[in-house]
């Protein structure tokens, strides 16, 4: 398949970003965009003339002209239309969280199995400069043997939770609605966590329905711990401030700033220096993701965040919050995922 002929289903900002990636993509074309707000769709006579608009995506699954359809609608619209696009033998790229419940997520695995189109979630941080290049020097043994790790999700909410708001919705709890960032981005660092002990409060948010504030320890594979603070009421700039301890070395990385920080020991001395990596900026790459799942479709290679990978941040994050309201350590158990 030469160029994937693709539609984007939601035209929030981030949906706007993906309908930008694809325009840009060689190997990819802007067929249809879908929204059911009027003025959304008016904007869609700017990305061109070409393009269709439509409020129902029903009409996007039933064309012959879309082989590829990108979801960014509310999180708890992800099941219902993921899985109709699947089972209409789209690809799809899904905008985290994959779902919000485990039920939601074992049915989207499912229709993943029985389609023979690619589903692919979302999870951005594993296209982030500054997150890519720290994977890279991990897996590199650049800072030797992983023993703790820890991320965070700062991003004060207050402006955007409005009366009706999407995000409002008491399944829809911070610590997985913007915390599976972090939580993904330590999966893929240092593997699927089997453990989680937590605590949380609410000072920030009075009009969100959960918790503002929360902390989760994790304990993960090889006995590496790690943390993860996520925070939608702090008072803040945004940020997914992150480290990675290891044996020889240290990284501090996030997704706003211009370089990165390595610590490693000089071995002609044994004093530990540090360094500053230059990266590139870009919290939000919908053009590294876009790239990667339109190669993959072109190529019939399997993406790298697939419906098993996008259920079991959701599962190690709702693992987190059940801590985190029960009081003791939750035990993370994967095979409630399957089907």
């Amino acid at each position: 398949m030469n160029e994937i002929r693709c539609a984007v289903i939601g035209l929030s900002g981030m949906g706007l970003a993906h309908a930008a990636a694809i325009r840009n993509n060689p190997n990819a074309r802007l067929v249809a965009v879908c929204d059911i707000d009027p003025a959304r769709r008016a904007q869609a006579a700017e990305l061109g003339k070409d393009i269709r608009a439509c409020g129902d995506y029903r009409e996007i699954l039933a064309s012959e002209e879309v082989d590829a359809v990108v979801i960014v609608v509310p999180d708890q619209l992800h099941r219902q239309i993921a899985v109709a696009a699947l089972e209409a033998g789209k690809h799809v790229l899904c905008e985290k969280p994959m779902a919000l419940t485990i039920e939601d997520c074992r049915a989207m695995i499912a229709a993943a199995r029985r389609s023979t189109g690619k589903f692919m979630v979302g999870q951005i941080c594993r296209f982030t400069p500054g997150f890519l290049a720290a994977k890279r020097l991990i897996d590199a043994g650049e800072i030797g043997e992983l023993f703790y790790v820890e991320s965070e999700y700062a991003h004060d909410y207050e402006h955007i939770l409005q009366p009706g708001s999407w995000r409002l919705d008491p399944l829809r709890h911070g610590f997985l609605g913007g915390g599976c960032h972090a939580v993904d981005l330590l999966r893929w660092i240092a593997g699927d966590p089997t453990e989680a002990a937590a605590f949380s409060n609410k000072k920030m948010l009075p009009i969100s329905p959960t918790d503002d504030c929360m902390v989760a320890i994790l304990k993960f594979p090889h006995d590496v711990i790690g943390k993860i603070f996520v925070s939608t009421g702090c008072k803040r700039s945004y940020t997914m401030r992150s480290a990675f301890y290891g044996s020889k070395g240290t990284i501090i990385t996030d997704n706003t700033s211009p370089s990165m920080q390595v610590f490693k020991v000089d071995s002609s001395c044994g004093a530990t220096v540090p360094m500053l990596y230059p990266v590139s900026i870009s919290s939000h790459n919908a053009v590294g993701e876009i790239q990667t799942f339109v190669d993959c479709v072109r190529t019939d290679a399997p993406v790298p965040t697939d419906a098993w990978e996008g259920a079991r941040t959701v599962c190690a994050s709702l693992a987190a919050i059940r801590s985190s309201q029960s009081g003791v350590i939750e035990k993370i158990d994967y095979s409630v995922l399957e089907p």
